[in-house]
């Protein structure tokens, strides 16, 4: 069939990979916080956060469904949270959260493809700092910050980027900033989580520690033992 047909069969591939990785994800997210309190996301609001974190990348309703009857009907499986911090291509700094039921699997496939990219394991934490991110479409930027600090939430920064707000608030802080928003009647968001952002961006001169990074990154995102991946990189 040629040429192009490989190709494209190996894209659609790595599509369905990173499309069943970010399924996983996301069950393994609804199942924790179902098993730890109401399958309602009215009331539980651990599972609710789950739903407004995935609501902006096509994840099925019935995905979340499953999860929620698993943890329901006496399913006991044992994910166990681990965190590796690692240099990568062109001296990038990433941290990859892991969620899995074997952890063990889990490093090894983390460290793998880190060192198969030409990165190490070792400490880059300290490049980064924790904090709730909140992005949903608007222009009224000054109009949203003057709420969130007359609310008192403490707030790091609001940006405009196009038509999309992004307020960034310490994690303490991000339940009461959607609080806020929600009083503003904004309760639709892009983004709704608390992950690591990096102090400082960079940018990766060279053409192929820049091919090495995205590839990493695209091998990371298709591990379901891979929960989330923050790095310092403007792509």
């Amino acid at each position: 069939m040629g040429r192009h047909h490989e190709v494209r069969a190996a894209a659609m591939a790595r599509t369905g990979k990173i499309k069943s990785a970010l399924y996983a994800r996301a069950s393994k997210e609804a199942y924790m916080a179902a098993k730890q309190g109401s399958p309602d996301p009215k009331t539980n609001l651990a599972l609710r956060a789950v739903y407004e974190k995935y609501r902006g990348k096509s994840v099925p309703r019935d995905v979340f469904d499953r999860a929620i009857k698993k943890a329901q009907g006496g399913d006991q499986v044992a994910y166990v949270e681990g965190r590796y911090e690692a240099f990568g291509p062109g001296n990038s700094y990433l941290i990859i959260d892991t969620l899995t039921d074997n952890p063990n699997r889990a490093l090894v496939e983390v460290r793998t493809n880190v060192i198969r990219k030409g990165g190490h394991l070792g400490s880059v934490i300290f490049n980064f700092t924790q904090l709730g991110v909140l992005a949903f479409k608007g222009t009224n930027r000054d109009e949203v910050e003057e709420a969130l600090i007359l609310g008192d939430v403490d707030v790091q920064e609001v940006e405009l980027d196009e038509d999309t707000i992004y307020v960034y608030v310490t994690p303490e802080s991000f339940a009461k900033a959607k609080e806020v928003l929600g009083e503003m009647g904004i309760t639709e968001f892009e983004e709704a989580e608390v992950r690591m952002e990096p102090n400082e961006w960079m940018t990766i001169e060279d053409p192929e520690d820049k091919r090495k990074f995205e590839e990493l990154i695209d091998a990371l995102d298709e591990l379901e033992d891979v929960q989330n991946v923050a790095h310092n990189v403007e792509l």
